[in-house]
């Protein structure tokens, strides 16, 4: 009998090999349409000889061809008083029970590299259920399941939050908007992003009128607040709805119902009615597929409360991630109409965009193809396109890369990160420029960077990423993408969502214990030295590069708040799908991200890393003496550096021997 098998396996056998060799060419095609579509060579308009690398015109108008900078944030970072969907989804865990963190000012930590930042006053907690969160990043964050875990920190539904100095008061920008800004004004900017707050304005569902709905002191405080920004001499945009659903809308199911269009448009009216003379940009929705993504796909942002049946379903076409896309953009352009129609009999000039999250997305292996190209096309331009007749412009938010492995994201060891987990690439914002413009440009639709940073307490990164990002917006404006502005994110250090206290965006840190005392970063001072002259220039590009690479060669660390499985993995199937509430450690990258310096990796699953060795070796036996194209790590050794001295050149390589009195920055 068992002869009879053989021809049975043999041909089970074959079908296999055929399939896997479907599988892998069908792959290896798909790789080779994105590499063209995504990763092909950048060709860089600047010339990096000049003393002045970029030239930004802030003395202009927009309408004219100017140029403005400016400084973003939101109610739910800052705004205290303020009893909204947040806070539930922060207070409403099992962590109540703990007790709050001591009143007395913590004393300074040092962290392995001799970084110093204030430290958190920390609770323990007790052993429980934790929730863990599985994560798709084409489709969501995650489903959630229960399992009992001893011996381990509890989870909460916002990290770095409990363990922080009185959270619930934010930045008291409600009760104190000066100290934000005059930080502000000071750095010279003419643009200031802040929100209205549904949740404040209409803190119960209009089902009574909408008369007996509006919190009418509170359209008189924002309207005093946004006067304020004007005192300051700025000019508002004011953004409508940012990740922030009423309790009340959420309770019956929020965006997956019409009525949510209607109560938004009532919303929208109202602040329209107060505030229209004081905006001269309207930003609708920030960010609307990561709010859809994050709160009605996973369940890890408040208000979405999915099903596992809404989660394994979501990415298809009737599934709830394009249902609730679908109403937020009737509610966009609904909206953009009645703005318009109020601008116009008022005689005021209304500019009405949204704020669209664009991150670069690239697969880590070869069979994580499909995976990216999914993920790209439920994100980038589907709810551009439902909604580009409405829009004066479009808003580009843009914080980094994503390196998607089959189960979640990966944490590419030799690229630098945030310490909320984007991967550092300047590139992508030039090439998503370039992008967007050619899918566009048949409208004439301008582009504006509404959000752009990084989260990083050491304040090494964060100088080099504003420098190299604005090279990127310059690059992209040479090639002909109209670019009316900038925005950084942001003023000072404040609440990030889930993440709560624990990754610092800001310009300015917060010493939340000391009456949360201000203190700017030098990030802040070269911030605004760029804003007020409007230029980036080779020196200032030197100098924070080469402290970079100083503080990474001698293996400095700084904060990284996101879980990491042993497979590299954040955001998987196997890890929490989250932020911590106590950062591990990560070392400072020696990796040139500099804007057209960065040298992609290729695809690094084992089969590209052998087929990769194995025409190595064939094309070096065939070339005899032949060098060995370099590493992705060594890559940038490859660009030109003709007008850099030896003095200036950088490191060139991890593991590299460094002679530090080479890389002293040049004298300011």
């Amino acid at each position: 009998m068992g002869i009879h098998f053989v021809p049975i396996l043999l041909n089970a056998s074959k079908l296999v090999g055929v399939l896997a060799t479907l599988s892998v060419t069908a792959n290896t095609i798909a790789f080779i349409r994105f590499r063209k579509k995504f990763l092909e060579p950048l060709d860089n308009p600047l010339d990096e000889s000049a003393e002045d690398l970029a030239t930004f015109d802030t003395d202009k108008n927009e309408d004219d061809g100017g140029f403005f900078f400016g400084l973003a944030t939101a109610p739910a970072h800052v705004e205290d008083d303020l009893h909204d969907a947040w806070l539930e989804f922060a207070e409403n865990d099992t962590a109540d029970s703990n007790p709050r963190p001591s009143q007395q000012p913590p004393k300074g930590s040092r962290s392995k590299g001799g970084i110093e930042e204030p430290t958190l006053q920390y609770t323990v907690t007790k052993k429980g259920m934790k929730s863990l969160k599985m994560a798709m990043e084409a489709i969501s964050r995650g489903f959630e399941r229960f399992s009992e875990k001893e011996e381990e920190e509890e989870c909460h539904n916002v990290a770095a939050w409990h363990n922080a100095h009185h959270p619930e008061e934010r930045l008291r920008f409600w009760s104190d908007p000066d100290t934000e800004l005059r930080l502000a004004k000071d750095t010279g900017i003419t643009v200031f992003r802040m929100g209205v707050d549904w949740t404040r304005i209409m803190p119960e569902e209009p089902i009574n009128g909408i008369p007996n709905s509006v919190n009418r002191a509170a359209l008189e405080h924002y309207r005093w607040i946004i006067e304020r920004v004007h005192a300051y001499g700025m000019r508002v945009m004011l953004t409508l709805f940012h990740h922030s659903l009423p309790p009340w809308a959420a309770a019956y199911g929020g965006w997956k119902h019409e009525k949510t269009v209607n109560y938004f448009l009532e919303f929208t009216k109202i602040a329209v009615e107060n505030f229209a003379q004081l905006v001269d940009y309207w930003v609708t929705f920030n960010e609307p597929h990561v709010f859809a993504m994050l709160t009605y796909c996973a369940g890890a942002w408040p208000g979405g409360h999915p099903d596992l049946l809404e989660v394994a379903t979501a990415a298809m076409p009737q599934g709830v991630f394009n249902h609730v896309m679908h109403w937020m953009a009737v509610a966009h352009s609904k909206a953009f109409d009645l703005i318009h129609e109020f601008s116009k009999n008022s005689s005021l000039n209304a500019r009405v965009g949204i704020a669209h999250h664009v991150s670069f997305m690239r697969p880590y292996g070869l069979f994580d193809v499909p995976g990216a190209v999914l993920s790209n096309t439920m994100t980038l331009f589907p709810y551009i396109d439902s909604i580009s007749d409405k829009l004066d412009f479009l808003g580009i938010n843009y914080y980094g890369q994503e390196v998607l492995s089959a189960p979640g994201l990966k944490l590419v060891g030799n690229d630098e990160y945030s310490e909320s987990g984007r991967a550092v690439y300047p590139d992508g914002l030039y090439r998503m420029l370039l992008k967007f413009h050619e899918r566009y440009k048949h409208l004439n639709l301008p582009f504006i960077i509404t959000e752009n940073g990084v989260s990083d307490a050491t304040d090494l990164i964060r100088r080099p990423y504003i420098l190299e990002h604005l090279l990127a917006v310059r690059a992209a404006m040479n090639k002909g993408v109209q670019v009316l502005g900038y925005l950084f994110w942001t003023t000072s250090d404040n609440w990030e969502w889930a993440d709560g206290y624990g990754p610092k965006f800001g310009l300015v840190a917060v010493d939340r214990p000391n009456n949360l005392a201000r203190i700017p970063r030098p990030s802040y001072f070269l911030f605004s030295e760029v804003v007020k002259t409007g230029k980036v220039t080779r020196q200032q590009r030197e100098i924070a590069w080469n402290e970079l690479q100083i503080a990474a060669a001698e293996g400095k660390t700084r904060p990284f708040y996101r879980a990491v499985n042993k497979l590299g993995l954040m955001y998987s199937v196997y890890i929490l799908a989250g932020g911590l509430d106590i950062p591990i450690q990560r070392p400072l990258i020696q990796r040139d991200w500099r804007f057209n310096h960065y040298q992609l990796d290729g695809l690094k699953d084992p089969l590209s890393c052998t087929f990769r060795f194995v025409f190595a070796v064939f094309f070096w036996k065939r070339g005899g003496n032949r060098k060995l194209k370099k590493s992705s790590t060594e890559g940038y050794l490859d660009h030109n550096y003709s007008s850099i001295t030896t003095k200036d050149r950088f490191i060139p390589s991890v593991g590299a021997e460094v002679n530090e009195e080479n890389l002293q920055p040049a004298a300011v």
